[in-house]
């Protein structure tokens, strides 16, 4: 039978960092069986399984994982969509869960990339003084150098510069100062890449990567996994008191893609797809804004993290450097955003962030974030993005038992 909403029964992520001994089904194995172990039910009670690794993206990384966790017979779906892939398992499990074919719905992503470098986005196009079309994609012409850029550090670093041009406002310092937060957020958490403090003449005095956005104003690539367990309302009533009680509703789960505009159809805009995952989301749950008490967004960048207070509608149009000058994106201020250090601190195994987003918002939300617990947290949303692109947005609310 179909189901009108959704609960999250069981999460876990492993520590993000570097894991020279586990490579990706074992890491993968970890957080899918610490999932299950949250939310007190088996691999046998499984009735569908979601798997993300992005670097593998053509391995049958979902029956790998079963052959480790328990190889049941159900319907495995190897998903793979930029840096929104772990959302997007997420994605596929709900929907299996919502349609009624499954009562329990588990989903994984998992990714080994320290030590990875710069990520550059697949194959170099020929770059040739004479350019001749191959294919549909290959008719494209390389865009670095000529129109822009599709290298991420230059993505975010130029929708920065642009945010700062249209409204103002915007500095190297004050980019500088929305990584030292993150990285002051990170010392709180246990299962970060880096739990280091920076100070802020350290950050800005770091290498320079796509100005404004120096070293530790970049997300890390590192090794992890996270895995989340997802099941209906009408089951969960069946299950213990203690079960129903640590659940954490899914209010909104929403994934887009890039939209027509009348702008350029090349370069990469992480503006538009957002607000509308955004808008989309708060309609669905019939929540505000206003009524969130934390959020966990896709800080890639520095700069990432201001352009999207405005497009997760944190803030009015226009408003994002209001809205950090204000405190209000602190650990101790009115909506704290990336408590838990944020991809620059935590690290981004690419495919499991999605997941990782959603784990840190779950625990907030049911009371057990230790030292860094934002208090009374009721309401929490979580974002990711992938150039390409997609993005996920997904709204949470604490149980009512």
């Amino acid at each position: 039978m179909a189901s009108d909403d959704l609960w999250i029964l069981g999460i876990h992520m492993t520590k993000f960092g570097k894991h020279t001994d586990l490579d990706v089904i074992d890491l993968a194995s970890e957080a899918a069986m610490g999932a299950l172990a949250d939310g007190g039910v088996t691999m046998a009670d499984m009735g569908v399984l979601a798997a993300g690794c992005l670097m593998q993206a053509n391995a049958p990384i979902g029956q790998m994982l079963q052959k480790q966790i328990g190889q049941t017979g159900i319907p495995v779906y190897n998903v793979s969509n930029a840096c929104a892939t772990g959302a997007t398992a997420l994605r596929v499990a709900a929907m299996a869960v919502k349609a009624g074919e499954a009562d329990f719905g588990l989903a994984v992503g998992v990714e080994k990339l320290a030590g990875a470098g710069l990520l550059a986005g697949g194959s170099r196009k020929d770059d040739a003084p004479t350019w001749t079309p191959k294919g549909r994609y290959g008719a494209v012409a390389p865009v670095d150098g000529r129109i822009g850029t599709e290298i991420m550090p230059g993505v975010f670093a130029q929708i920065g510069m642009e945010y700062g041009h249209r409204y103002g406002g915007t500095s190297f310092e004050l980019f500088a100062r929305i990584s030292e937060k993150n990285h002051a957020h990170s010392t709180l958490n246990p299962l970060a890449a880096y739990q280091k403090r920076f100070t802020l003449e350290e950050i800005m005095g770091d290498l320079m990567i796509a100005y404004p956005n120096t070293r530790p104003m970049c997300s890390a690539n590192t090794d992890g996994a996270a895995a989340v367990v997802v099941t209906s309302g009408a089951k969960l009533r069946t299950l213990s008191l203690e079960q129903q009680r640590r659940a954490v509703k899914v209010s909104a789960s929403i994934l887009t893609s890039d939209p027509w505009t009348e702008s350029c159809q090349v370069l990469p805009d992480v503006n538009t797809l957002t607000r509308n995952a955004a808008t989309a989301a708060y309609e669905a749950s019939g929540v505000s804004p206003a009524d969130l008490d934390l959020v966990e967004l896709h800080d890639c960048f520095a700069t990432a993290e201001l352009v999207h207070y405005d497009n997760l509608m944190l803030c009015p149009d226009g408003g994002a450097v209001d809205f950090f000058e204000s405190g209000a994106p602190f650990r101790d201020g009115r909506l704290p955003v990336n408590v838990s250090g944020g991809l620059q601190s935590k690290g981004h195994p690419i495919a499991a962030t999605g997941i990782a987003n959603i784990w840190e918002v779950a625990t907030h939300l049911r009371g057990e974030a230790g030292d860094r617990q934002i208090e009374g947290a009721k309401v929490g949303l979580a974002h990711v993005i992938g150039l390409g692109s997609a993005c996920g947005v997904h709204i949470l609310e604490k149980a009512a038992v």
